[in-house]
């Protein structure tokens, strides 16, 4: 059992000594200086005794002042007093520990007081209600932000997720609270929008991984970066390969909610084409010529750096040259295809591996509403046996949340030869392993990732999987 001091005067004195006499839980007896009545609570407790004079008094503070005392609040609203009392206490004692609420912005130097700023803690309290914005456990812990309360919004990428889908490196979903009920989350529990999450990690990550969960739809390319990028290799490319390339960049800067279009030239080559594409500089769209580079990784890797890329645009002759660049760029790769940008009427899955497809559902739906496109989710299951169920649920409950039909076409044949055909497809998958090692020899491979060339006609997009 431990003795502390209080000196109250004022309202929040007042919520202060509330909050006292209604703790049954600290084995404390606590000793209360006050010299107006209104300071005082009506609620009584047998572990709080009051003294009612003027704690500036030396004498009279001394008459109350205990050896066994361990603490002193100093919680005024007059600063005078709070000086005064403070000096008092040091005249007690020279090393007991004292916290005073402090509203006047006081200096000191002394290790043993503890200030209270009244404005901080109060307009700290106040962002805290700021949309957007995660609570960080300022009482509990270390203080430093490693325990954080985060709210789902209804559109972030992480409603309908599985706990067992989302990577948690360093950091831990370790409870929901949900219609004023606190669940403790198992790998099968699922996000839904409007839960508050209370994560605990490294609080470097938590803040990375809050802006993740609140990044709402409607939003792509973030968070992935803020511009689209096309870059512009002239030997590399033909006109009319170059003329495809910016045609396609022009209609996703017109449709997705980007800030900037940044289209870099190396290699250039003196011709109509050059001319055009310098005349494109102007407004949202960037036009950089870069007369020294020649080598696509430095160029590319140097701009990631400073250009906020969030969409690069390629073609295929460029994904497959550079394909293992563009896996490390970590990036979302918008590949053309060989037909018109404007004859895209659906957005196209092949699940394969269905946790990485779960993690890509946020920027699928995001892209395909963007783009009006409705989804087409391909359920190949010869042996029958549901493999796909959960991820089908998971569309539909997505769904209705973007406006978007989802056809699910259960094909009895690999549905890539059906679709090698069509000219009217997006297709989403995952940026993995399976596609950066793909080669010619993977055309005898059941892997539909493996065989994303087999439709390299149609328009692609590849989506990196992050890992938190």
């Amino acid at each position: 059992m431990k003795d502390i001091l209080i000196i109250a005067d004022g309202i929040v004195a007042k919520h202060f000594l509330e909050r006292v006499c209604n703790d049954t839980t600290a084995d404390n007896n606590y000793s209360v200086v006050y010299y107006n009545d209104k300071t005082i609570t009506d609620k009584k407790a047998e572990h709080v005794k009051y003294y009612k004079f003027d704690p500036t008094s030396f004498s009279k503070l001394r008459s109350v002042f205990k050896e066994n005392i361990v603490e002193v609040f100093i919680v005024v609203k007059k600063r005078f007093d709070a000086l005064e009392s403070y000096k008092n206490i040091r005249l007690l004692s020279k090393d007991i520990h004292v916290v005073m609420l402090d509203m006047w912005h006081i200096d000191s130097d002394d290790t043993n007081l503890s200030l209270l700023n009244a404005n901080e803690i109060l307009s700290s309290r106040l962002f805290d209600f700021l949309p957007n914005v995660s609570v960080i456990a300022q009482n509990v812990g270390l203080g430093i932000g490693e325990i954080m309360e985060i709210d789902v919004p209804f559109g972030s990428p992480y409603v309908y997720r599985h706990i067992s889908t989302i990577k948690q490196k360093n950091w831990r979903i370790s409870a929901i609270y949900r219609a004023n009920d606190m669940i403790l989350p198992k790998p099968s529990t699922m996000i839904f929008p409007n839960d508050i999450l209370l994560v605990i990690g490294d609080p470097n990550i938590l803040q990375s991984v809050s802006i993740s969960i609140k990044q709402e739809f409607g939003s792509f390319p973030s968070p992935y970066g803020k511009n689209i990028y096309l870059l512009v290799d002239m030997i590399q490319n033909s006109p009319e390969e170059i003329e495809k390339m910016i045609n396609s960049a022009f209609l996703l800067h017109s449709s997705l909610n980007n800030n900037k279009l940044i289209i870099k030239i190396i290699n250039p080559t003196y011709s109509k084409c050059f001319e055009k594409l310098k005349s494109y500089d102007k407004c949202s769209t960037r036009v950089f010529i870069d007369y020294e580079a020649d080598d696509f990784k430095h160029t590319l890797f140097k701009d990631l750096d400073i250009a906020n890329i969030g969409l690069m645009i390629v073609n295929n002759k460029i994904f497959e040259r550079y394909k293992s660049i563009l896996y490390d760029a970590k990036i979302p790769i918008f590949k053309t295809g060989i037909y018109d940008f404007s004859k895209i009427k659906q957005s196209v899955i092949l699940p394969e591996e269905n946790e990485k497809i779960e993690k890509l559902t946020a920027p699928i739906f995001d892209i395909s509403a963007q783009l009006d496109l409705d989804i087409e989710l391909y359920d190949y299951d010869p042996e029958d046996l549901g493999v796909n169920n959960e991820l089908i649920d998971h569309f539909k409950n997505l769904a209705g949340m973007f406006k978007r039909k989802v056809k699910v076409i259960k094909p009895k044949n690999n549905p890539i030869m059906e679709l090698e055909s069509r000219d009217d497809i997006l297709q989403f998958l995952p940026f993995d392993e399976k596609v950066r090692n793909a080669t010619i020899l993977s055309q005898f491979s059941k892997s539909f990732q493996k065989l994303y060339f087999k439709l390299n006609g149609a328009y692609q997009v590849f989506i990196p999987i992050t890992e938190q």
